[in-house]
């Protein structure tokens, strides 16, 4: 990653959540942009294990206090915001999800060079009158974000297709493939106390992820008891904390092991037969990722980001056309009994990580943005998606529409 300015660009991200992908995909590119010399801050809430390791990193850590959703709070979290500008003076700004994007943006207004990134987009995640509001808001919003990063192709054609007008541009996540890697299953399992007795011989299905509406654990605990019909040894770990815990615990069959929030999660890739991660929406998921990084197979559903994110000829076995428990148990079911075809899959998964999702690559891919914006160069996309607003002046990666310069 290089950003030729001298000085070096002092960056500042903005993120609320501190947890899940988000936060690994912004401490991965804090890393990233410090060892490239870049003066990073970070602007999160803090006394969390996300605030403490970016201090660990070397960042500057300033605490912004800003609660996950919005409310009534969001004027004093903005103006709370302003104040962290103020002192750190960046020369761009790049805010995280929906939260830290409206805070942003509403306290800068386009007066620095901003990135939006919305790690999927705030008016799925919400129904009736709040969607309603937030795809007004991101529709208002994206005059104030100097560039939108999605993290596939399917989340910027979803933005397209609600009206959201912006210079967009596609970065696919990335996860680091030293940290992700293949492993002895015998090996892992023994390290994991939950896992002991069940042995190597017990087929194990795993899915990490925060324990929330979005992420689609109670799907597959409803999918569960038709895959045990057919593979009756199979057993299922749900690793993460979230909202719904409770109630998927007390929903779920006895079996089912919870492991809670994981430090690391690796070693319950490497644990693992397959990895399921049924979510109704994502930009991009981290899991499947950092699972085929670890050479383990992944089912998940066919939502934004996920064609992309899978190896060629993969959405056959591995993608789930619906959010629905039927198909689900059928796509688990039909892997488990074939081991070949697993391991087939999860090497063909390990490559396609290195080749095409190596964090590095979306680093240098930020860092080209930031490039373009501090150097004034117009967004630039290689797709081929065409114009979304015929009669309109069509930017340089055919999908930004800016108003006729002619009307």
């Amino acid at each position: 990653m290089h950003l030729p300015t001298d000085p070096p660009p002092r960056v500042l991200h903005v993120t609320q959540p501190v947890d899940g992908g988000v936060a690994r995909v912004v401490a991965d590119l804090v890393g990233a942009q410090l060892a490239a010399g870049s003066r990073v801050t970070v602007a999160c809430p803090d006394g969390n294990a996300f605030a403490r390791e970016i201090r660990a990193l070397g960042a500057d850590v300033r605490p912004w206090h800003a609660t996950r959703a919005p409310g009534p709070q969001l004027a004093q979290e903005v103006r709370r915001l302003g104040r962290v500008l103020a002192r750190v003076r960046p020369d761009v700004v790049h805010a995280h999800s929906a939260k830290a994007g409206l805070a942003a943006r509403l306290a800068l207004r386009g007066r620095v060079p901003t990135v939006f990134q919305p790690h999927a987009w705030s008016f799925e995640a919400v129904d009736g009158a709040a969607a309603a509001l937030a795809l007004r808001w991101e529709r208002w919003g994206a005059r104030w974000a100097a560039r939108v990063v999605c993290v596939s192709e399917a989340e910027r054609a979803t933005g397209v297709r609600a009206g959201v007008r912006a210079p967009w541009k596609v970065i696919p996540n990335g996860v680091d493939p030293e940290r992700f890697h293949p492993a002895a299953v015998d090996t892992v399992r023994a390290g994991l106390p939950l896992l002991a007795g069940i042995g190597t011989a017990a087929p194990l299905v795993v899915c990490v992820g925060r324990l929330c509406r979005q992420k689609g654990q109670d799907i597959l605990l409803d999918a569960w008891p038709s895959v045990l019909r057919r593979v009756p040894t199979a057993r299922l770990v749900l690793v993460g904390d979230g909202p719904d815990a409770a109630r998927l615990r007390a929903g779920a069959p006895r079996d089912v092991l919870f492991a809670g929030a994981a430090a690391d999660a690796v070693p319950w890739y490497q644990a693992a037969d397959l990895v399921v991660l049924p979510s109704r929406w994502e930009g991009m998921a981290l899991a499947p990722l950092e699972a085929m990084a670890c050479g383990r197979p992944v089912v998940m559903t066919d939502v934004d980001g996920a064609r992309e994110s899978l190896p060629p000829g993969h959405d056959t076995r591995c993608l789930v056309a619906s959010p629905e428990p039927a198909p689900l148990a059928a796509a688990i079911g039909a892997l488990l009994a074939d081991p070949l075809l697993r391991e087939s899959l999860g090497h063909q998964g390990r490559r396609h990580v290195l080749t095409t999702h190596d964090v590095r690559l979306t680093a240098d891919a930020v860092a080209g943005v930031y490039r373009d914006l501090l150097s004034g160069r117009p967004a630039r996309h290689t797709g081929s998606a065409p114009c979304a607003h015929p009669g309109s002046v069509m930017c340089a990666d055919h999908t930004e529409c800016r108003e006729s310069i002619h009307s």
